[in-house]
């Protein structure tokens, strides 16, 4: 596996100042529009590979996610897209925060798919527990219903939770002509 050398937050904001690094942040969409870091471009992970990433000479690449686990656990694919030197934001946009470095916040664009899954799951799960404690043992199959799906969507990497969550009105982005 290839490794990529680990920069951090500080000299990662000090070399985008200088103009020698882009800053690739490799969060879904829905994590980008809520939060990221100003002049970062989005490259989603499930994209990358379609995306024929090309950098300027004297340009390099440095990668990052929210903590540092994705960019990790993706380190030769990510370096397989650049051709000059690659690396990696200690910690991801958490380190970066801490750092006490600034971010573009959009508080009116959705919360992340996942967590509107985990909430949702959450939510349907403790609902069938009260529902089968105060009015029928039957409502348990809710929360069995909702577990089952959980194991499903980790196994398979599909979720029908998320997909549906995707579509509801609030997920929608107004288009802008």
């Amino acid at each position: 596996m290839t490794l990529l050398e680990k920069l951090d937050p500080k000299t990662v904001s000090d070399r985008i100042a200088s103009g020698d690094l882009v800053l690739i942040d490799i969060r879904e969409p829905d994590e980008f529009a809520r939060e990221h870091i100003e002049g970062a471009t989005s490259l989603p992970l499930s994209v990358m590979d379609k995306s024929g990433l090309s950098l300027n000479d004297g340009k390099h690449a440095v990668f990052h996610c929210k903590s540092g686990m994705r960019t990790d656990a993706n380190c030769a694919r990510l370096a397989s897209h650049v051709n000059g030197d690659a690396y990696l934001l200690d910690g991801g946009l958490q380190a970066w925060k801490a750092a006490g470095l600034p971010t573009r916040e959009d508080t009116s664009a959705p919360l992340e798919l996942n967590r509107q899954v985990q909430i949702t799951a959450g939510a349907l799960i403790l609902l069938g527990v009260l529902l089968a404690v105060l009015v029928n043992s039957w409502f348990i199959g809710l929360s069995a219903f909702v577990g089952a799906g959980l194991m499903f969507a980790g196994l398979s990497g599909w979720c029908g939770m998320a997909q549906l969550l995707a579509i509801m009105p609030w997920n929608r982005r107004p288009q802008t002509s």
